[in-house]
């Protein structure tokens, strides 16, 4: 009974952040079908700023009722590094991607991004690559494979578009890994926050092109734009912050593996797009390999339940929410 009783806070604080983890693999998914309605109507660049700056304002609101201050100086780094790298050049990037290649292409290759979080997380941040993570990324990348493999029948790729999405999920793994130090010593909430800030600023030479466009563009395209901004953003990215706040960023980055088979299954409910077999073989694959990169051996768990042993947090330094 002695051992029993100190799981209780760590088995909830596993459960939120995995919580918090859909979340935000479930609306990053909906950004799929979002980018690419707005992208008829607002160019890449200025997508991206519009975006950011509807997820900025959501958060800062946020911010202000919940008091929370500007981040320590010892975060501004990783702040500022994910801020321009993800929040900033992942958008432009992947939004000009989007209006080059196919879905399915799209899918596969940003999804090397969690690839290379595990690959910078280890070599960077000292990360575990326990036999579990590597062999459910390597289902899930398999899955991933068979998912833009069969959507990518249209021809309707280019060289472009393939390296544009490259580009995104380069600039998207750096980021993570960048991100991760940060929140040691600010809140998951002032990480999102003002990494979005950065990455506004960093696209205010669209700003342009946001006016003029928002001009001549349908209400429906804005809507989607403020939608990108107020839920795949300021709501999912805060999530994912508060999530890798309580894990790995190489743990982390193999739970988005489940956004491409979540993208396939939103295109068969809101757009009647029934799926063939080999996509939703490659659906199930990437969600079997989350779920085996995301567990751990019951022995491991027996050891880590007396002890009360959470996931290790980055420099030693406290987590706030």
């Amino acid at each position: 009974m002695m051992n029993v009783s100190p799981t209780g806070p760590a088995r909830r604080a596993e459960l939120l952040a995995a919580g918090a983890a859909v979340v935000t693999v479930v609306l990053w998914a909906s950004a799929f079908v979002s980018i690419r309605s707005a992208g008829d109507a607002y160019s890449p660049g200025a997508l991206a700023l519009g975006r950011l700056l509807a997820g900025a304002l959501a958060l800062g609101i946020i911010c202000v009722v919940r008091r929370e201050g500007v981040p320590p100086k010892a975060a501004w780094r990783g702040i500022a590094i994910s801020g321009v790298l993800w929040f900033g050049f992942y958008m432009v990037a992947l939004n000009w991607a989007e209006q080059q290649v196919d879905a399915g292409t799209a899918a596969l290759v940003v999804n090397i991004g969690p690839v290379l979080i595990a690959l910078l997380g280890a070599r960077l941040l000292g990360d575990p690559m326990p036999p579990r993570l590597l062999a459910g990324m390597a289902v899930s990348f398999a899955g991933a494979v068979a998912v833009g493999l069969s959507m990518s029948g249209g021809g309707g790729s280019s060289v472009l578009g393939v390296v544009l999405c490259l580009l995104a999920a380069v600039g998207y793994a750096a980021g993570v890994v960048a991100q991760k130090p940060a929140l040691g010593r600010a809140s998951a909430l002032q990480v999102t926050t003002f990494g979005c800030l950065v990455g506004a600023v960093g696209c205010l030479p669209f700003a342009g092109q946001l006016v003029s466009e928002a001009g001549h563009a349908p209400a429906s395209a804005t809507l989607n734009m403020v939608y990108l901004g107020v839920f795949p953003t300021a709501l999912a990215f805060t999530t994912w912050a508060y999530a890798l706040a309580r894990t790995t960023a190489s743990r982390m980055g193999a739970t988005t593996y489940a956004v491409p088979a979540l993208v396939v299954l939103m295109s068969w409910l809101a757009l009647g797009e029934v799926p063939g077999l080999l996509t939703l073989a490659g659906g199930v694959l990437c969600l079997a390999g989350v779920a085996v990169s995301r567990s751990r051996p019951r022995a491991a768990a027996r050891v880590a339940a007396p002890d009360q042993a959470p996931e290790p947090q980055p420099e030693g330094a406290p987590e706030s929410a």
